[in-house]
């Protein structure tokens, strides 16, 4: 008895120094205490992005069915666009991991000047594209006439101001690679926290703030972003991070900028593939309609609610991985990634029977429209059919990733998702007729079947042996 109680005031401690950054060196020591240190406060940033995911489209889907369809199909074309900035991400936690694992944190600190650098470059040109081209980008997508009108503003909003959110990601892959998650978590619970608070105020007016509609939501959102963005640079230039940054770095190093891009390149095509290929399901899916695109977009809001603690723990395995390469110790490395998986999949295998058990009634929270609740609730159903094997997946890939490895998920997903899960899903849904339902059996089997390539070329060790 007295052991339990003793082990679960050492979880409360552990816990505590989570969340507030004390520890920040994941070398040495118990594995299991390693990732439970660093997955905590991974996860809490997840969720806090998950949290305010569901309650942006709660708001959105009290505006009409063409708003939640705006969101779906701009968020399908920002995650494309983004594609060179996440790629970027991928680079920066592993490069950053691997100089803190070799304690050179000057080579770190150097390397996320050059990411912030690269970061802005990119936000001005999809801002101009944004600003200048936003009913054309619906119109691409697929979105009906009254869909445009209504909602471009929100895309036009959010793309313009995209330097917010690729600067939140990307300062917050530095401070995961340097071990410092906790900072992280809480610029997320910064943004999101506003998020949630202002969304209602510029959706639906408050006072002297008229109710903008469904532009409300991405005005808010710029807000929010900027606002952790402004606090995650402050952290950086005051040295509360391992990470500091002083007016002397703020130089252009064309051969770390170089280097960064070199290791970004898979990343880059890695996320590609799989945007694209999400961008495509989504034009598939615009065929069926309005309410059909908008309980799509609804299931996949929610899926996020439960994916983003799973990707908190691969991200905590990412760095693991980085620091442990960086400090010759792959075998500890490679332990990481397996306890990590487990516990992804456990997470993933309750939540799934939650999703087939009470699938409709969740979908009904957010829109009471019988083929959005329909629609809705059969994505989540039939994707949640392979959770296990993406919780699992998930954590494996990310390991790749934070070994500097970019080139293996790329080719992965360039087989799992553009040879199998497109042709798949356009031959089932359109060619033999089965409507949305070829859509998320497509989804499905591609993550299983990225999960067993995955852990099978995982298991060749060829990662533990790639330099950055």
């Amino acid at each position: 008895m007295q052991s339990k109680k003793i082990s679960l005031k050492q979880y409360i401690q552990y816990f505590v120094t989570a969340v507030r950054g004390k520890e920040q060196n994941f070398t040495s020591g118990s594995i299991r205490r390693a990732v439970f240190m660093l997955s905590i406060p991974m996860i809490m940033e997840m969720l806090m992005e998950s949290i305010f995911a569901i309650v942006d489209i709660m708001y959105v889907s009290k505006v009409s069915v063409n708003a939640v369809a705006t969101i779906g199909l701009t968020e399908s074309v920002v995650t494309l666009v983004y594609a060179v900035a996440i790629g970027l991400s991928m680079a920066a936690t592993a490069i950053v991991a691997r100089r803190v694992g070799e304690q050179d944190i000057q080579g770190a600190s150097i390397a996320a000047v050059q990411v912030i650098f690269i970061g802005i470059l990119i936000s001005i040109g999809i801002s101009a594209i944004g600003i200048i081209y936003p009913k054309e980008i619906l119109g691409l997508m697929g979105g009906a006439p009254d869909l445009i009108e209504e909602g471009y503003g929100y895309t036009q909003i959010l793309l313009g101001g995209n330097i917010t959110i690729t600067l939140l990601f990307l300062i917050n892959a530095i401070f995961r690679g340097a071990g410092d998650a906790s900072v992280a978590m809480w610029a997320l619970v910064l943004s999101n926290g506003l998020n949630i608070i202002l969304d209602p105020i510029f959706i639906f007016g408050f006072g002297p703030v008229p109710a903008f509609g469904v532009e409300g939501a991405a005005i808010a959102t710029t807000i929010g972003r900027g606002t952790a963005v402004v606090f995650q640079l402050a952290i950086l230039f005051i040295g509360y991070s391992k990470i500091k940054i002083g007016l002397k770095d703020l130089v252009i190093r064309i051969g770390v900028m170089l280097n960064l891009i070199k290791v970004s390149l898979g990343g880059i095509g890695q996320f590609l593939i799989g945007t694209s290929s999400w961008v495509i399901l989504m034009r598939i899916m615009s065929e069926f309609g309005s309410e059909v695109l908008a309980g799509y977009t609804i299931a996949i809001r929610v899926m996020l609610f439960t994916l983003m603690p799973a990707w908190g723990m691969s991200n905590a395995a990412a760095t693991l991985v980085g620091q442990n390469l960086g400090a010759q110790k792959p075998d500890r490395a490679e332990q990481s990634v397996w306890k990590t998986g487990k516990y992804s999949a456990i997470f993933m295998g309750i939540v799934s029977i939650i999703y087939l058990v009470f699938a409709p009634q969740i979908i009904a929270m957010f829109n009471t429209a019988p083929d959005v609740v329909k629609y809705g609730s059969l994505c989540l159903r039939v994707i949640a059919a392979g959770y296990i094997f993406y919780g699992y997946g998930m954590v494996v890939i990310n390991s790749f990733n934070g070994a500097g490895d970019t080139t293996t998920p790329t080719w992965i997903n360039f087989v799992c998702f553009w040879l199998l899960q497109l042709p798949f899903a356009y031959v089932m849904a359109i060619i033999l007729d089965f409507g949305p339902a070829g859509v998320f059996w497509a989804i499905t089997l591609a993550e299983v079947l990225i999960a067993i390539v995955s852990i099978i070329l995982f298991k060749k060790g060829r990662w533990k042996s790639v330099k950055v």
